[in-house]
């Protein structure tokens, strides 16, 4: 018996969900501007950015999944609704205290909240560790991502115009920042 609203679980990403968050990903590849990689990665390619996010310190990955038909959390691709990482921000030591957030949404759960779900477990993760400054990179025009960033306390500090090539069209980047 199906509700109509899915309950929605956020929870640190495991090996398990490796193939779903890669499908997720590749839609993004594949179909829009928002990341700027080309080539679509096999699960096997994507494993060292999964394990690059452990449950604890300031890289972590959320990820959002739907109940599954037994009721329990889904861990197939239909069960994966987003996720949110926060990575190095830059490689050199001075930058440790800084980290790039993203979020990424399945193109058929936008629009019901699964992008805050996401940051406000994210933020609550990262809590107490060594951090000071968080950043994200929105590829322009996308006015749910600019939304979504400014709610939860971002402001623009730039825009690179034409960073990337992408579809035979170059995209400007808006950067913005958020003390932690």
């Amino acid at each position: 018996m199906s509700s109509e609203r899915t309950e929605v679980q956020v929870r640190s990403g495991t090996e398990a969900d490796l193939e779903a968050l890669t499908d997720l990903y590749n839609h993004y590849v594949r179909e829009t501007a928002i990341t700027f990689d080309t080539a679509p990665f096999t699960p096997v390619e994507r494993r060292p950015w999964l394990l690059s996010h452990p449950v604890d310190g300031p890289y972590r990955l959320m990820v959002a999944t739907a109940a599954g038909e037994d009721g329990g959390p889904g861990t197939g691709r239909d069960g994966v609704l987003g996720y949110a990482t926060s990575s190095p921000y830059r490689t050199r030591p001075a930058y440790a205290t800084s980290v790039e957030t993203t979020v990424y949404v399945a193109p058929d759960a936008g629009r019901r909240g699964i992008g805050s779900l996401l940051y406000r477990a994210l933020f609550e993760a990262l809590r107490g560790e060594d951090l000071h400054r968080a950043y994200a990179a929105v590829t322009l025009p996308n006015p749910a991502s600019v939304r979504l960033h400014e709610r939860f306390g971002y402001r623009h500090v730039g825009t690179h115009r034409e960073a990337g090539r992408k579809f035979g069209r170059y995209w400007d980047v808006a950067w913005f920042e958020k003390e932690l």
